[in-house]
Parts: structure tokens; sequence; C-alpha cells
């Protein structure tokens, strides 16, 4: 038996267990944007004359970030919003998501520019992942792109730095601190605050399980990045994602619990343990808490 929308009676193409709502095309995508303009209300008030950079993979979170700021702000002459793609060198995986990337800013009409860690740092994942196991390939990866992200955004005088993490990467991060007792790292998960030489962070997606950012993707013709990144192999993440997912499936809500508990700790957190004043690497000039940034550390350049 075809289910009905619980709001206008067509053919639904999803059900909520979490909600308990069938929603057809229309109004589940109505659902979605709906979430992500109030999460940006909420969490990340953009105001007049505002430079939004998106950091762009080419896959179906970043891709529909891109897509909903663009469709809320694309017509306001007075915001800009750049697509910034991040080209770490994993050859056969990342020049296909790039070229994604690249498809769907012309569809826009949005700037993309492509930045390689090559041009940026000398090296690539695929010279850095082969020795780099005993930490893992993904802590590299990320701590220098995210540097280089930020480097761009500041080049280009942004206010914010758009990026696609999801509920179910908000859930999954909010989870493993705790069991991991990594209390600093939870109070940098909360909603940013402005921090000089470092561009704010919005994640319009959190409030989006993947699933439905996935479909969200779908049916808007936007890139769906299938096959994951041949480096990515946190094995306590991976537990993590399962375990979460197994738990949303017998308990509905589960992910959005975690992230609502997360938020309503997060002030009492940010007085407890207040994050530490900024200065700038004396290497590279970039923002961080040390004399030396991660980054620089990482890529062996405090030697």
């Amino acid at each position: 038996m075809t289910m009905k929308c619980d709001k206008c009676k067509h053919n639904a193409i999803i059900f909520q267990k979490y909600s308990g709502m069938h929603l057809c095309k229309k109004h589940f995508i109505e659902d979605v944007e709906r979430k992500i303009k109030l999460t940006i209300r909420k969490h990340y008030t953009v105001k007049r004359n505002e430079t939004i950079v998106v950091g762009l993979s080419g896959g179906k979170d970043s891709s529909t970030t891109l897509y909903i700021l663009d469709k809320i702000f694309g017509k306001r002459p007075d915001i800009k919003i750049v697509g910034v793609s991040i080209d770490e060198g994993i050859e056969g995986y990342r020049p296909n998501t790039i070229q994604s990337a690249k498809e769907l800013t012309d569809r826009l009409g949005i700037e993309l520019i492509v930045r390689s860690f090559k041009d940026e740092y000398d090296t690539t994942m695929d010279d850095i992942a082969p020795q780099k196991r005993e930490k893992g390939a993904c802590s590299y990866c990320g701590v220098l792109r995210k540097s280089l992200l930020n480097k761009i955004a500041l080049e280009l005088g942004a206010s914010k730095l758009a990026i696609g993490h999801n509920l179910d990467d908000e859930a999954q991060t909010i989870l493993l601190n705790h069991l991991k007792g990594d209390v600093s790292r939870m109070v940098r998960l909360a909603p940013p605050k402005e921090l000089e030489g470092l561009v704010l962070r919005m994640k319009p997606l959190r409030n989006i399980p993947e699933k439905e950012v996935a479909l969200y993707a779908y049916l808007n013709d936007l890139p769906l990045g299938f096959g994951g990144c041949p480096y990515a192999h946190e094995a306590m993440r991976k537990e993590i994602r399962v375990m979460l997912n197994e738990f949303e499936v017998r308990h509905p809500g589960t992910k959005y619990a975690l992230l609502s508990g997360f938020d309503k700790m997060s002030g009492i957190l940010g007085k407890e343990f207040p994050q530490v004043g900024l200065s700038k690497c004396s290497i590279c000039g970039q923002a961080c808490t040390e004399d030396i940034c991660q980054a620089c550390k990482l890529l062996g350049r405090d030697q």
C-alpha cells in the first residue's frame, strides 16, 4: 500500500521515524530547507555585505550546502558566495569530485577556486598516507585541509566558511569526544564565536540526517559523490557510526537527542573550559593556540 503525505495526501517519498511524518517530495524539500534556515538564523546570522566561502568537495553534503545557500542568499546583491575546492592529491578520487564541483558551480553561476596541497605544502596525500599509518591519514588531511580553507577564506575577505557537516557527522563527533573524554575538543564543536585570524565556520546541515541530505541532493540533481576516500579508515569513528545507526533504528531521534543535549551543555562547557586566545604561527602566520600551528608540526616544519 502506497503511503500518503501527512500534509497534502500526495504519495509520500519518505517516512521520518523520528517525527512520525510521511512526506511527499514537495513537503520533504520544504522540511529540509526550513530546518536549514532555522539553523542559520539561530547560530550563524548572515548580515549585509558578507562573503561566504563554501568548502566544496563535490560530494552530496558540500554540494547541498552550496545549493541551499545560493537558494537562500544568491539573489541578494550584497551577499557573495564562493566555492573553494581543495585538491589533496588523491589519485583516482579527488579529480572526479573536483569535476563534479566545477559542474555544479557552472550550473549555479558561482565562482570556484581550486587550490592544492602540492602548491601550498609541496606534498600530496598520496605522498603522506603511506608514511603516516600510526596516526592515520585522516588526521593529517583534516588539519591541512582546514588550515588551507581558512587561509583562502581570509584572502577572500570572507566572514563565513560554510562546511557540509550533517547531523550524523555532528552526533558521531559528539559521542566520539565523550568516549575519549576530550572536553576541550567538544567545546570547539559548539556554534562558534568570532576569533581574529579564524573565519567563522558555519554548518547549515547540522540538523539534517545524512540520508535526508542524500535524498535532497538526488531530488535536486546534485552530485552524490558515491565512493569514499581510499584513505578513510578511522576505526573508532566507523564503530560509532554503526552503533549510532543501530540505535537510531531502535530508538528514532537518538542523533537529534545527542545534538540537542550537547547544545544545551555547550554554554556551560565554554565557561568551565574557556578557549585560549589565538596567536600567529611563527612559521606560516596562520592563527593558532601555540607558537607553531598543527599544520606546520604535521609537515615537520618545526624541525
